[in-house]
């Protein structure tokens, strides 16, 4: 996605990511974005009053050396390495009580650029007209005459079971059913910089 954010370009995206609103927030040259942690793939317009990431960044174009990722959960933060330099941060929403993001030493087994979700999404009418919301295909019945449709994960690294990191909804506090969020831009970087084999650690 080629209008997506760079690290020391702010800009507003366009209106198919209406949602996303960038602004310039600190000294350092590397927080100069400030994003509304609503993000993309939320239910609600974001407020002005929503919480505003100014710990994302990405300083690892141009940087060598082997790729590694540790994501601290207590922190809802990941961090991101290059032989073993931090070139980046990412602000996060894990995983929700009772559908906690595993702890432990990983690796990046896919990538999936496009992927979509084949649990979790909404049901909707001939018309795509959201019928069900937020639905679960192994527990909410399917309404008449509508069909599933899965959430939308682009950049979606996939780390363990149907666990992996990918662009999505950040409200501010752990959401997901497992997965690990990030800003778009942030998920673009690190599906870039990674691949299958990659390291990563989760810890508390």
């Amino acid at each position: 996605m080629s209008h997506l954010l760079f690290r020391r370009s702010p800009l507003v995206l366009t209106a198919s990511l209406a949602l996303f609103l960038i602004g310039c927030d600190g000294d350092d040259p590397r927080l100069a974005q400030s994003q509304y942690l609503g993000g993309v793939y939320g239910n609600q317009p974001v407020s002005s009053a929503a919480p505003q990431d100014s710990v994302s960044y990405w300083d690892g174009d141009g940087v060598s050396g082997k790729p590694s990722v540790k994501i601290k959960l207590a922190e809802q933060k990941a961090y991101f390495y290059k032989g073993g330099q931090l070139v980046g941060i990412s602000q996060l929403s894990t995983g929700r009580e009772g559908l906690v993001t595993p702890t432990g030493s990983f690796s990046i087994i896919q990538k999936d650029q496009a992927h979509v979700s084949t649990q979790y999404g909404d049901y909707v009418d001939s018309a795509d007209n959201v019928v069900a919301a937020n639905v679960d295909v192994g527990k909410d019945p399917k309404p008449p005459g509508t069909h599933f449709k899965g959430a939308p994960m682009p950049y979606f690294m996939r780390i363990v079971g149907g666990v992996g990191m990918h662009a999505g909804y950040l409200p501010g506090y752990p959401a997901s059913h497992g997965c690990i969020r990030m800003p778009e831009f942030m998920a673009e970087n690190f599906f870039r910089s990674v691949s299958v084999g990659t390291p990563v650690s989760i810890s508390h």
